[in-house]
């Protein structure tokens, strides 16, 4: 049981992560970025102008925080299959839900940059 209850933990790092950062993104994007040491959704096009880098970490946010959620939950029930399986099925269980995290980690990049470019042009301004 410890096993279990140590891969839970493990695997609800990654929505945890997606959801703090999810609702700060939401509430107060960080400031631009312009140096390699910077901090936020990092992308050609959320960088062209200071609103592109707030409109993406708002929609970024938003997205992070839904498939935050969905992570959690989905991480949850598959987790609770492998209540009493021995320790090699649990921990194959966690890696390959880490591995399906990863990519619902990455996915909201695609509907944020879609987003991006239906609403500035190559620019960075605003259409109308």
């Amino acid at each position: 049981m410890k096993t279990w209850i140590f891969m839970l933990l493990v695997d609800l790092l990654i929505p945890a992560v997606m959801l703090f950062f999810g609702l700060r993104f939401e509430k107060k994007t960080p400031k631009p970025a312009r140096s390699m040491f910077s901090f936020g959704y990092r992308t050609v096009m959320s960088m062209k102008s200071k609103e592109t880098w707030d409109f993406a970490h708002k929609t970024v946010g938003k997205l992070y925080v839904i498939m935050g959620i969905i992570l959690a939950v989905l991480s949850i029930v598959v987790l609770l299959f492998t209540i009493g399986k021995d320790k090699d099925t649990i921990g194959f269980t966690g890696m390959i839900i880490c591995y399906v995290q990863i990519v619902g980690m990455l996915l909201p990049c695609i509907p944020t940059e879609l987003a991006l470019r239906r609403n500035f042009d190559k620019n960075g301004k605003r259409k109308n």
